[in-house]
């Protein structure tokens, strides 16, 4: 009898692995933690929240955008045993999902999340009439600073703004169609090309 039991779990964790994906963690007991940038999302028919390291600062109906030092219940997403991100839980029950691409930020999901969370709210003085503008909108205008559009857009993909220093940092609005910043050499938007 034991040995049937096991073989029946054998087989049913097999199933969950083939045909699941063997997800781990699915919303248990996170830390708690606080964005530094807006995170741009797109609501999904069950009203579950993605997001993504592309940032997709204009996916179309659903798009929603969670401010800076949004308070997020952070849980890690695992499948096939591989980090792909982490979930996320607002104050008021909204969920939702943030995936992660190792291979194209160069970086590991733990890396990635210091970038983008803080243990803490973030001060959001110090920021020009223009870039809190563009922070409330999500949206780049001419005049912002970087920091200003790093905080309205999200944390740049690595894949397309290999560095914080050139003066044109490429965003996805979508899957399918891009946003390109491009600076003067003191760090303010001069112009955004879509």
């Amino acid at each position: 009898m034991r040995r049937m039991i096991a073989r029946i779990m054998v087989f049913g964790l097999l199933v969950s692995f083939l045909v699941g994906g063997f997800c781990l963690n699915l919303y248990a007991a996170g830390e708690t933690m606080y964005n530094k940038y807006n995170i741009h999302a797109q609501r999904d028919k069950k009203g579950l929240l993605k997001s993504s390291y592309a940032n997709y600062t204009d996916p179309g109906a659903g798009h929603v955008t969670i401010p800076p030092n949004s308070k997020l219940t952070i849980t890690p997403w695992k499948r096939f045993f591989k980090n792909y991100g982490f979930y996320y839980e607002l104050p008021d029950g909204q969920r939702g999902v943030f995936e992660v691409h190792e291979k194209r930020l160069g970086i590991s999901v733990d890396e990635y999340e210091e970038l983008i969370l803080s243990p803490q709210p973030v001060s959001l003085k110090g920021f020009s009439a223009i870039d809190l503008k563009g922070i409330k909108k999500g949206k780049a205008y001419k005049g912002m600073t970087k920091k200003g559009v790093m905080t309205a857009l999200g944390y740049p993909a690595a894949h397309e703004t290999p560095s914080l220093d050139d003066n044109q940092w490429k965003y996805w609005r979508n899957r399918f169609r891009t946003v390109v910043v491009e600076f003067n050499s003191k760090g303010r938007v001069v112009n955004v090309r879509y």
